[in-house]
């Protein structure tokens, strides 16, 4: 089979084309031929060694990235018995040591895995699970995001963005996003109630008052964002690097602000599946590109412009 490695941290042509054997389950696990594979923020960080993940997997290298996969199940291991051959299913999978979906095929976990909708496009599907993770945890469970809340959403066009505005409006809340001007429209497609654009207007003037912020930018702009909440009002910001010197700023004012960290869970993952079978949530692939296209895929990862999300069709050849 082919899959995707990196033998050190560095740019993106460290990532290598191999060929190995196909691996077997163990007892637990199934083995996936992969249709798709995710393409995250955190893949192109940990490949440069940055981040908690990157300290998981430096002594485990050469390895295989990926942590969303789509596919089909080929085999199942000896006490599996929620899931059969021919299966279609998605997950986030070998998070954060293991990776490993950047392949033809993949080993998985039972329990991370749960059946595409039959409405979802199967290599399409494999953007879906981190992004859509971390959203639902950062606006629910975090953030404790209620009917009517009013929310700030930042990088709101971006993969995790444009997944927690169609889950912030289910649940009933206002939703301010920001964005470029260039995406106004597809915000406003997927329900937000206003879009600023982050290049042209500051969003402290234009935001006030605000029961929770969703910081996917992180730095300064989570700082400033500190400024748009309400006294009883919390900051939930994803990106590792900067969420301390912000949570202790946030202290400082009497705010509350928490980083956070997605984790698998098959039960969050199967409300967003329904959510998708309704017709509520759609997931927009900006681009998808062949596995061996790996590297141009994190380059264009890399920009930090892209619509929704980047998806490697592990069937194209």
């Amino acid at each position: 089979m082919r899959h995707i490695v990196y033998e050190q941290f560095g740019e993106a042509d460290v990532l290598k084309l191999i060929e190995s054997d196909r691996p077997e389950p163990a007892a637990h696990q199934v083995c996936i031929r992969v249709a798709g594979a995710g393409l995250n923020p955190i893949d192109w960080k940990t490949r440069k060694g940055l981040g908690f993940a990157a300290q998981q997997i430096k002594d485990r290298l050469p390895w295989t990235p990926g942590y969303d996969l789509s596919g089909t199940v080929i085999d199942v291991g000896a006490e599996v018995t929620t899931l059969s051959a021919g299966d279609r299913v998605m997950g986030m999978i070998g998070f954060p040591a293991a990776g490993g979906a950047y392949a033809d095929y993949a080993l998985a976990r039972h329990d991370e895995l749960i059946i595409v909708p039959e409405e979802m496009d199967l290599v399409s599907a494999g953007g879906l699970p981190l992004a859509a993770l971390t959203a639902w945890q950062g606006l629910f469970e975090i953030a404790e995001l209620k009917p009517d809340h009013k929310v700030l959403i930042h990088a709101g066009a971006g993969g995790v963005g444009h997944l927690a505005i169609q889950f912030a409006k289910t649940r009933g809340a206002h939703v301010i996003a920001t964005a470029s001007a260039g995406n106004a429209d597809f915000l406003a497609t997927l329900g937000a109630d206003e879009v600023i654009d982050y290049a042209a207007d500051d969003f402290v003037d234009a935001c006030y008052g605000l029961d929770a912020v969703f910081d996917l930018v992180g730095g300064e702009t989570g700082h400033r964002s500190l400024h748009t909440l309400a006294e009883h009002g919390v900051l939930v910001t994803v990106p590792t690097v900067s969420a301390d010197p912000i949570i202790t700023e946030a202290e400082n004012m009497g705010l509350r602000a928490h980083g956070m960290t997605v984790r698998p869970d098959v039960f969050h993952l199967e409300e967003i599946a329904e959510l998708i079978e309704d017709g509520d949530v759609r997931l927009h692939v900006d681009e998808t590109f062949p596995l061996a296209h790996a590297v141009a895929a994190h380059q264009r990862l890399e920009t930090g412009h892209v619509r929704g999300k980047l998806v490697l069709d592990c069937q194209a050849r």
